[in-house]
């Protein structure tokens, strides 16, 4: 499961980017993490998920905090 970075998060949109371990930007919306018990996000916090669909539409899913 690839692992990134919240680099922004807007929480009234509960929307924002991830910067993934290649320095690639990818977006993700609410759905991204419906179901996960994940509230909202604080920028620079570990995270990771899956991606749906091919590049260059791919979606975020499975948004989850990586925890040790």
């Amino acid at each position: 499961m690839p692992q990134g970075t919240i680099r922004t998060y807007n929480a009234q949109s509960r929307s924002g980017l991830i910067t993934d371990d290649s320095k690639n930007e990818l977006a993700f919306d609410w759905e991204s993490f419906e179901g996960s018990g994940v509230r909202e996000f604080r920028l620079g916090q570990r995270v990771k998920y899956s991606l749906l669909g091919d590049a260059p539409r791919q979606k975020v899913r499975d948004l989850t905090i990586v925890s040790f």
